[in-house]
């Protein structure tokens, strides 16, 4: 190798330093991260540039734009007119025309050359002002292009945008249209605002963890899922991000690994969302619908991460600082057109002024001897100048070449009263801008509330904000595999199909195993699993189960005295093992019993012979006993040794009546004093429900069960109180009152069915001596009285389908619901209402025990 060759040789880690940064730069400021003063990424901002400049009204192949936005965009045609359809796809600043693909199917936008647009209206009013905007040369110098368009609008936030650069990413969700708005309005007012998601594919959101949008917050989001019939579930949402293919992907996989059960499924979307889902036979709808959202894309997480380009650097913000900004950078933009307006109109008024004076005096005779250019500019700024001292600045030799250049037609026909006219309105046009100027945030509330007004209708929010439950995966999972036990070896599982057989289960599930030796432990259900001989009892466990009461009797030691104890498995350490007894060894288990809902049995207890022993049998009820913790030692049932336990007969639960709450924030049940309470439960007792459409129903308490989002009335069902309904029937154009009670079954009962839009229900109330006062408008100027009325008394109880009793001919004002009549309620009523205001016994018992252990 040569001297000169050696001299040649690069570093190529020095290389590839420079190299990656720059690249690195590239990606993030021209290509994945949007800008915070419009919202838009480089190919974005292009795109609509250059629709600009082929705006003529009328639409254009989306072909020919991207042809045009190639002079500004260094990159190939798919990926501008891809990024064109992910515009237009957002409703909001291109008019489209064609197949644009479909946000719901997943659907692809038609070619290029099959398709035309054109901006809309809004993007013409907001988006451009060339007299504001800062140009910079395009990539091969040919051309401008904005370096940042002028958008009076948050639009950043309106459209969402989702980008992934060198080392960062970016994911702005999008937000209402309206909203957004009115977030910047109470911003300019100096009031604090709250901004979320909203989506154009609809369904809830749960924002409860959204943290304004900044790295580390999420959002949930549902699924619209009804239930058609009682074998058929419906989605007419779909979840932001997801398709109805990858939905229905997701429920199958769900389904093929057991998670669901679902005999087939239907996509019948068109313009709007429709799968249905058929379920087998027997299954629950309501703890298919918890599956769904548990197992499959019906719910999904999303991470917001607000990282924008201020100022030529990546910078991570909220939503509510973006919003700000945007809405400053509104108020900096209408301040500079309102400057720009002033200067134009002050020019226009300074000229028309000038032309007024040179043609009413005449000055343009001063120029007929003047044989130079130079003497006219003299003779007329000589004429001038006696009448130029109202004028806002110096008259220029611009002025005056301007003035040389009007026509002797318009100077013969010059009307100066008209001059003066036109003055005076520039006057006044003039004083309202400086109006505006010294009044700017009150100038832009009243642009936003225009927009508002102008383009606000049908961009309504779209997206339920709730607060979601949370579902315990483990309830809800359907059974789909079988449990074994090998007793002699010592295994449970599922593998051990040559075995005995004991149960269905999920695969998720937790289970729990109680030995005679007086251990316990919970393991996760798997393909086998050694737990030890002796194995005494096996279930399915769940957390916080506080109905299941065991009951057991044990001997402490190999010669001790027994003890009896009940106790729940509430809170445990998985795969950790638990001593039920004193904790001797040689104990030994002599009666076990698991009770789902805390029964106490009746047992014998018969001893061996012993000479100080007359009395070699005895009964015990557990039903004496007090439910303690699980680690509790137990009460004493003999000190003398027992030859066996024999059961003797069934017990009731000695559990209180379960009380139940109604959270209206998730529509949902539960016991953990969430909501309002409906009372206490027990045995078959039913919650009564009854919808906005007149359709009553009577369904368990079970905690799984869902509620109608027109939810009216829920409460705990007393079959002899009755439901009283007025409704107004428009066909008839009269008010009816009915009466009537409702039969125990779970199918629904419908009171009201009138198809006329305009026929309404008014009042629905299940008080059992219900009043209301009736208010009539003025007839003829005079006021009739307020009219009170005990529907008891108005109307006595007949059946559901009844039409019941016109209320009045008159027209009505309103109707108003007053405090119901004392009613003196029966023995048993007063018993069940002193049950639902009383705590449970487990509510006393968990007040006592603190050494219960919370495990995963």
């Amino acid at each position: 190798m040569t001297q000169d060759n050696q001299e040649s040789i690069k570093k190529v880690s020095g290389m590839y330093q420079e190299w990656f940064l720059d690249y690195a730069s590239y990606v993030i400021l021209e290509r994945a991260i949007p800008s915070i003063y419009d919202g838009l990424k480089p190919v974005q901002r292009r795109i609509l540039h250059s629709m600009r400049e082929l705006e003529d009204g009328r639409y254009n192949k989306v072909a020919n734009i991207v042809g045009n936005t190639m002079k500004y965009h260094p990159h190939g045609d798919m990926a501008i007119s891809d990024a064109m359809v992910q515009i237009g796809q957002k409703e909001l600043l291109i008019d489209m025309q064609g197949n644009w693909g479909n946000i719901y199917t997943g659907d692809r936008a038609a070619a290029s050359r099959y398709i035309e647009a054109r901006l809309t209206k809004f993007a013409l009013e907001v988006v451009f002002n060339p007299k504001t905007t800062k140009w910079q040369p395009s990539y091969d110098g040919r051309n401008k292009e904005p370096i940042d368009l002028p958008i009076k609008f948050p639009l950043l936030l309106a459209q969402g945008v989702e980008g992934i650069a060198v080392g960062l990413s970016t994911k702005i969700l999008p937000h209402n249209f309206i909203e957004l708005i009115d977030a910047s309005i109470l911003h300019l007012k100096g009031k604090k605002f709250q901004i979320f998601p909203d989506f154009l594919t609809a369904g809830s959101v749960d924002v409860s963890d959204y943290n304004d949008g900044l790295r580390g917050g999420k959002v949930r989001i549902r699924a619209k899922i009804v239930q058609e019939d009682k074998t058929t579930l419906k989605i007419t949402e779909i979840p932001f991000g997801t398709t109805t293919g990858s939905l229905i992907d997701s429920i199958l996989k769900a389904n093929d690994k057991g998670k669901i059960k679902i005999k087939k499924i239907e996509d019948n979307t068109a313009a709007e969302v429709e799968i249905l889902i058929h379920l087998v036979p027997g299954s629950s709808t309501d703890k298919t619908i918890d599956a769904l959202y548990a197992f499959t894309d019906c719910e999904i997480s999303v991470s917001p991460n607000a990282c924008v380009i201020n100022k030529q650097t990546p910078e991570f913000l909220t939503v509510s600082e973006i919003l700000i900004h945007n809405t400053n950078n509104t108020v900096d933009l209408l301040k500079s057109e309102l400057e720009i307006e002033l200067n134009e109109l002050q020019e226009q008024w300074h000229f028309s002024s000038l032309e007024r004076i040179f043609i009413e005096n005449r000055i343009y005779h001063d120029i007929e001897e003047e044989e130079t250019w130079e003497g006219v500019i003299s003779a007329i700024d000589k004429g001038l100048k006696p009448h130029i001292a109202h004028l806002i600045r110096p008259v220029t030799e611009e002025d005056i070449t301007r003035l040389t250049e009007i026509r002797i037609k318009r100077i013969s026909k010059f009307d100066l009263d008209k001059a003066q006219q036109f003055i005076e309105s520039l006057e006044e046009k003039i004083e309202n801008v400086k109006h505006h100027l010294a009044n700017l945030i009150e100038y832009a509330i009243e642009y936003f509330k225009a927009l508002k007004a102008k383009y606000g209708k049908g961009k309504e929010r779209k997206t339920e904000i709730r607060t979601f439950d949370t579902i315990d995966a483990t309830k809800v999972a359907v059974a789909n595999t079988r449990f074994y036990i090998d007793r002699t070896e010592g295994f449970i599982g599922t593998s051990l199909k040559k075995d005995e057989f004991l149960f269905e289960c999920s695969d998720i599930d937790d289970i729990i195993v109680f030995k005679d030796d007086g251990s316990m432990i919970v393991t996760k259900a798997d393909a086998k699993t050694f737990v030890g001989k002796g194995i005494m009892h096996v279930a399915v466990w769940h957390k916080n189960d506080k109905r299941t009461i065991y009951n057991l009797i044990y001997r402490d030691g190999k010669n001790g005295p027994a003890y009896q104890k009940r106790f729940a498995v509430t809170g445990i350490t998985r795969d950790k093992e638990y001593d039920l007894t004193a904790g001797n060894k040689g104990s030994e288990v002599l009666y076990f019993t698991a009770n789902p809902n805390g029964e106490a049995q009746v047992v014998s207890v018969i001893l061996k012979s012993h000479q100080r022993i007359k009395k070699l049998k005895f009964d015990l009820d557990f039903a004496d006993l007090a439910i303690k913790g699980r680690a509790s030692k137990g009460n004493l049932v003999t000190k003398y040794p027992i030859k066996k336990v024999e059961f003797k007969e069934d017990g009731v639960s000695t559990l209180a009546p379960r009380q139940i709450w109604f959270d209206e924030d998730i529509k949902r049940l539960n016991a953990d004093g969430l909501g309002v309470l409906l009372g206490s439960f027990k045995g078959e007792d039913k919650i009564l429900t009854i919808n906005k459409k007149g359709e009553a129903k009577l369904v368990s308490f079970d905690l799984s069960n869902r509620f109608d989002e027109e939810l009216e009335v829920i409460e705990k069902w007393r079959p002899n109180k009755p439901i009283s309904c007025v409704y107004f029937d428009a066909e008839k154009e009269r008010y009816f009152v009915k009466r009537f009670l409702l039969e125990d079954t779970v199918s629904p009962q419908v009171f009201y069915n009138l198809e006329d839009a305009k026929s309404s229900i008014k009042v629905i109330s299940t008080d059992y001596l219900p009043v209301i006062e009736l208010i009539y408008p003025k007839v003829k100027g005079e006021e009739k009285e307020p009219e009170v009325i005990s529907l008891e008394e108005f109307i006595t109880v007949k059946g559901i389908k009844a039409q019941g009793n016109q209320l009045t001919t008159s027209k009505l004002k309103q109707i108003n619901v007053l405090a119901p009549l004392p009613f003196e309620e029966t023995e048993e009523e007063e018993i069940e209402n002193e049950e639902d205001q009383q705590p449970t016994l487990f509510d006393e018992v968990e007040e006592k025990e603190t050494n219960i252990e919370e495990g995963e």
